[in-house]
């Protein structure tokens, strides 16, 4: 098969790399891709956002199939328009995803259909969002309505915070038309978990369980990021909350789209905050997380390009896979002054030595390729991830690893996965 992956993220490598291992492979395109993608695959220097040209792409070079990594295209319409053309596409319509490309949309949807999330106002006028907020006494989750690449959700310790978030959003517009309109949330306590299900709007198949850190320094404390870091299995994330997402989440969202003529297919992707009251829906994403996909896909085991397959033709029941008994964990490497304003073409040093190390991969993020050197581009660099017998082996094989890299400004969390080691430790 002729297969081309969209996008030139972490998740794109790690998909990329994960496709190239399929026996059903003959061709293998990105666009626009990075460095580290280009050794599985013909990189193409085409925008995720420019559909016209990657239909034209696709349809010249006689593509079997294409895979959607980022959400904008998704968003934007690109399965429909590769539809429109004979093409198939994994990944939501327009329409579908729009799950992820208004949260208001997602949030009406939730309460229209009982599954369990935040309680929650939308507005679309700055006066009346502070007059709510100044009626609350304690924290509260403010979030633009629109796409803000991970970085439109507030998690506001006080009202004051919650009136500077919304400053932030609707009078100095730094998010530009996503944040036209807010949601402002009651705050839910708990512990964060990721589960991303294939599904072909009536099958799911719920994945491994994923704990992403969204903040950017230590103790998930500071401001959040697209993702620091993630590892799989979750402790916490039991058989018995699993069968209860499935039964209460995963399964009602699928037939609430269908429902609202939106029938989901491809990945779901759902945040979830484990409360004392039980699981509750963050937000939902129409694609595969990032960092997650990186621990995720080292540890699936099967042909991953006959899955996602399965998932576009209606026939996951069939599909044959397992998972590799062993822990993964991600550590993202990033560029100092992130998630805010950073510098670029900073010389990557440390790469060759880790180049075929076994059960670790090195996947590329902000990456490019300058006068024959890698050098960041980006805000997140580099996702170390490893495999280890257990959760802990696999912290001390990534950051083994992280620390043979170097840049100028080079940053990572110190503490990922300490969650989990910390409950295993109390077990132990």
């Amino acid at each position: 098969m002729r297969v081309l992956v969209i996008g030139s993220g972490g998740r794109e490598h790690c998909l990329a790399w994960k496709i190239a291992q399929s026996p059903r492979l003959k061709k293998l395109y990105c666009t626009p891709g990075n460095p580290g993608i280009a050794s599985v695959a013909d990189c193409v220097d085409i925008t995720s956002d420019d559909i016209g040209s990657l239909c034209n792409f696709a349809l010249k070079e006689k593509v079997d199939f294409t895979v959607v990594g980022p959400e904008v295209p998704l968003v934007a319409g690109l399965v429909d328009r590769f539809q429109a053309n004979g093409l198939r596409a994994f990944g939501p319509t327009k329409k579908a995803a729009l799950l992820e490309g208004s949260k208001a949309f997602s949030k009406t949807l939730m309460r229209k259909y009982g599954i369990p999330s935040a309680e929650f106002r939308i507005f679309s006028e700055i006066t009346p969002a502070k007059r709510h907020i100044e009626c609350i006494n304690g924290s509260l989750v403010v979030k633009v309505d629109g796409l803000a690449g991970g970085k439109g959700s507030f998690v506001c310790k006080s009202p004051e915070e919650a009136l500077k978030a919304v400053d932030l959003i609707m009078r100095e517009k730094v998010f530009g038309p996503a944040g036209e309109r807010v949601i402002i949330e009651e705050y839910l306590e708990g512990e964060e978990v990721s589960i991303m299900a294939l599904t072909n709007g009536k099958s799911i198949i719920p994945l491994e369980p994923v704990q992403d850190h969204k903040a950017l320094y230590e103790g998930d404390k500071g401001p959040n990021t697209g993702g620091m870091g993630a590892y799989t299995p979750v402790p916490k994330f039991t058989q018995e909350l699993s069968i209860k997402v499935e039964k209460e989440i995963l399964v009602p969202t699928v037939h609430a789209m269908k429902r609202e003529g939106r029938p989901f297919k491809g990945v779901l992707y759902v945040g979830l905050m484990l409360t004392a009251a039980g699981p509750r829906v963050l937000e939902y994403n129409v694609r595969f997380g990032d960092p997650e996909t990186q621990p995720l896909l080292m540890r699936l085991q099967g042909d991953f390009l006959s899955l996602l397959l399965a998932t576009v033709e209606g026939r996951l029941e069939k599909v044959e896979y397992g998972w590799d008994p062993r822990a993964a964990l991600c550590v993202v490497i990033a560029s100092a002054g992130y998630p805010g304003n950073y510098e670029k073409g900073k010389e990557i040093k440390g790469l060759e030595a880790l180049s075929g190390a076994e059960d670790l991969m090195v996947f590329h993020a902000g990456t490019a390729l300058r006068q024959k050197k890698v050098v960041t581009t980006g805000g997140r660099i580099l996702g170390v991830t490893a495999l280890g017998k257990d959760l802990p082996e696999a912290q001390k094989k990534a950051y083994s690893a992280a620390e043979k890299i170097s840049f100028d400004g080079a940053y990572y969390r110190k503490d990922i996965g300490w969650r989990a080691i910390a409950r295993l430790g109390a077990r132990g």
